[in-house]
């Protein structure tokens, strides 16, 4: 699987973060979000693949146990998901821990057991921002956070913290922003809490 291979899987699983990654001029560097993505693609698609929870943890198991192989710089042989995080991690700064809790809360779900929303949207926005090289990423939490609750339909809760999410979005440099862009990109006046990046689909109508 090619780079583009990655960008079109992406595309299909996550179309609303895939297009927030056309905001990175960088080629090198969108390839490498694109990469962070594939692998939370990846992850995501496990329990769509195989019903059963227990062959779900085995898979779960087998991508936390590549992650010795990707922050070693040694990721597994001809697997273009992996190469690809190996590159961004080496690059990028990337840390294991929030991608060890995103395992462990795919885990949870194939389980049947409650979302941790913070191991699942909070720490991969906050990696996004550390990749793009923003230099307090931990500012990107409460974005990550909205996404998490708009995400699993708590519409209420999501509008109690927007105004949270936007005071920090403030603080954060530009080049935080397509690392956040599906969150922050709130229609006020739409009838659903989010429309999908409308106002960027206008921009880039006929880049992408």
């Amino acid at each position: 699987m090619a780079e583009a291979d990655l960008d079109a899987q992406v595309r299909a699983a996550d179309p609303d973060r895939w297009l927030s990654s056309r905001l990175v001029a960088d080629p090198a560097l969108r390839a490498d979000l694109i990469a962070l993505y594939a692998f939370e693609a990846e992850l995501s698609a496990i329990p769509k693949r195989v019903t059963q929870p227990l062959l779900a943890e085995m898979r779960f198991t087998w991508w936390a146990e590549q992650l010795d192989g990707v922050f070693a710089g040694e990721p597994r042989k001809g697997h273009p998901v992996l190469e690809a995080l190996a590159a961004a991690v080496a690059g990028r700064g990337l840390q294991r821990a929030p991608l060890e809790a995103l395992i462990d809360a795919h885990l949870d779900r194939a389980h049947g057991r409650s979302h941790d929303l913070e191991a699942l949207f909070t720490g991969p926005a906050v990696e996004a921002a550390r990749l793009l090289g923003v230099p307090e990423p931990e500012l990107a939490a409460p974005a990550g956070r909205l996404w998490g609750l708009i995400q699993t339909g708590q519409f209420e809760a999501a509008r109690a913290l927007r105004p949270e999410a936007n005071r920090v979005l403030k603080r954060l440099p530009a080049a935080a922003f397509p690392a956040l862009a599906h969150a922050a990109l709130i229609d006020r006046d739409a009838p659903e809490p989010v429309k999908r990046l409308r106002l960027v689909w206008a921009s880039l109508r006929g880049r992408v």
